[in-house]
């Protein structure tokens, strides 16, 4: 799993872009800026939705006063799930990049891949906050309980990062 001070894997993300789906290589959004990247198990899943997506959008200004380059959100849900869900948030009003992970590629190569069957959700991320600088991690808020949003909510990565 990886750990404060490891550099993040580079893989494929996918947005919805001017023309739809289009890829984003994470390091191109990470390398030589200061970046926040959270992770869900779901759009539209319960805590996601009603505790985790608002706590960064509550946060944006803060973590913005920090330094904070760009707010990103990954669920291994398709790039037409993730618009759909920043819009039903607010997140992308507020300026969070919402980028779907529908193959759990950078999800896997970050550990941090779990199962939950009796939910439906496969292959799905484990519940996470983390502050990349320059493509390194330099904090990361892993929840134990993937149903609770308390250290990898925005409140909780700011007070990690001092």
């Amino acid at each position: 799993m990886i750990s404060v001070g490891d550099p993040l894997p580079d893989a494929q993300l996918t947005r919805m872009g001017a023309e739809g789906p289009e890829q984003v290589a994470i390091s191109s959004l990470t390398q030589g800026r200061k970046v926040v990247i959270f992770a869900v198990p779901g759009a539209f899943t319960p805590t996601c939705h009603s505790a985790h997506v608002p706590s960064f959008i509550r946060t944006k200004d803060a973590l913005a006063a920090k330094g904070v380059d760009e707010i990103i959100c990954v669920s291994a849900n398709d790039p037409f799930v993730m618009q759909a869900w920043g819009e039903a948030t607010g997140a992308t009003a507020a300026g969070i990049t919402m980028l779907g992970d529908s193959e759990s590629a950078f999800t896997e190569a970050l550990g941090m891949r779990f199962d939950a069957p009796p939910a439906g959700l496969i292959g799905r991320s484990k519940r996470y906050a983390m502050l990349v600088e320059d493509g390194a991690v330099k904090v990361l808020n892993l929840e134990e309980n993937p149903g609770q949003c308390e250290t990898s909510a925005g409140e909780g990565l700011l007070d990690a990062m001092g």
